[in-house]
């Protein structure tokens, strides 16, 4: 087999290329901090770390959704914080209006200013959200979502809530109609209202309170009535239930004794006339904050009215105010309730964030201590080329005769 010098000197310098291609690798790979460059260079790993990072910028755009979501929901805790401490404020007032020895002007007053801070909860109501929609506009409003219009205010929002469109869809609204129009009427379970006397059809003489359940298994869905007949100690009491049209109980009248049939318990007070009536009827969630406040106004501006006129109309607007203070915190419980799931919704996708890029970093990301130690020995190796070259260029036979 013959062997030419040029065949020597091809060969060094095809293995000089080799190594000083190998070195020119593993100085990339030690300066990138990446083991594979291109999909060529492992196609599994290449693989494995595009999954990584696909999910990845899935859990980045699910963080920015949640802390849309989170802002918002923020907003409207804070705004049903506020709406709740007004409507304390106006519960106070209707306390005050039910004293005795106000006159028709002092409770003018109050009307006044529960008036006034009607028109604050309306601003609250509807509030801005910051990004051209409205905190209650549940499913999308370009105008305010509560209307103020000569009969009442009225919703003019789409009921429900604005979600995001990822797979954990997390809230962007409130729904304004459940927080400010379906608190439950009377007391929850059933509403309580006097009626005019059934003879004279002018007000009762006597007044019904809000109620109580005193036993939730035996409480139906039928209405009823208490009718008053006679006067003085020989009055009497009859309760029917309008819906089967039976009577239920019946027994003499004694001012502030509760009166107790079919799982709940009522109280009448006042000197009771012959015909004075009351209905009992199931409570519904239909009790609206703006309506409630433009009757307590209304009826506070009514003049000359009696104490029991007075009496019965404080009892029953204390009543709707509680049920719609209730009803707000409710509310916010339940927006407190989404928040927290977002913190551990939160919690959840940073893990699986670290997960992924820990994956991602074991499938394309170098080894330093092993890396270094290949580059040096690359670089040993190379230098030992380099040399081997030098000396294998000498060895010509031009080289040998010129000497």
């Amino acid at each position: 087999m013959r062997i030419a010098t040029s065949n020597m000197f091809d060969t060094s310098i095809s293995t000089l290329q080799r190594r000083q291609e190998m070195l020119q690798d593993s100085q990339q790979r030690l300066t990138s901090g990446k083991r594979v460059q291109l999909a060529s260079d492992d196609p599994t790993a290449a693989a494995r770390a595009e999954r990584s990072l696909s999910a990845i910028g899935r859990i980045d755009a699910n963080q920015r959704a949640l802390e849309a979501s989170r802002n918002s929901l923020t907003l409207g805790e804070s705004a049903l914080g506020d709406a709740t401490e007004i409507m304390q404020q106006v519960r106070e007032s209707m306390v005050a209006a039910g004293n005795a020895s106000y006159s028709d002007n002092e409770r003018r007053g109050l009307a006044d200013k529960i008036a006034g801070l009607r028109d604050q909860l309306l601003a609250i109501a509807n509030r801005p959200d910051g990004g051209g929609g409205f905190l209650f506009g549940g499913q999308g409003s370009a105008n305010p979502p509560f209307l103020d219009q000569p009969g009442g205010v009225s919703y003019t929002g789409v009921p429900g809530q604005i979600a995001t469109g990822n797979l954990d869809s997390f809230p962007l609204t409130v729904d304004g109609r459940a927080a400010w129009e379906q608190a439950r009427t009377g007391n929850g379970s059933f509403v309580t209202e006097s009626l005019p006397n059934l003879n004279t059809n002018a007000p009762a003489k006597s007044w019904i309170d809000a109620g109580r359940v005193t036993n939730p298994s035996l409480l139906t869905d039928n209405s009823y009535q208490i009718q008053i007949s006679g006067t003085g100690a020989g009055a009497s009491y009859t309760v029917i239930n309008t819906t089967t049209g039976g009577i239920v109980a019946t027994a003499a009248f004694a001012s502030g004794k509760a009166i107790e049939f079919d799982g709940m318990a009522v109280t009448l007070s006042g000197a009771a006339a012959d015909g004075d009536q009351f209905s009992i009827n199931p409570s519904t969630a239909s009790l609206k904050v703006f309506d409630v406040l433009d009757r307590a106004v209304g009826e506070l501006r009514t003049p000359l009215r009696n104490n029991v006129q007075i009496a019965q109309s404080n009892i029953g607007r204390i009543r709707d105010i509680e049920a719609l203070i209730g009803n707000m915190q409710s509310t916010r419980s339940q927006i407190g309730e989404r928040m927290n799931n977002l913190d551990g919704t939160e919690s959840r996708m940073a893990d699986q964030k670290l997960y992924n890029q820990s994956e991602q970093s074991a499938a394309e990301d170098v080894d330093m201590v092993q890396s270094i130690s290949d580059f040096q020995n690359q670089q040993s190796g190379y230098d030992a080329a380099l040399k081997t070259y030098a000396l294998v260029q000498r060895m010509s036979l031009f080289q040998y005769i010129n000497s």
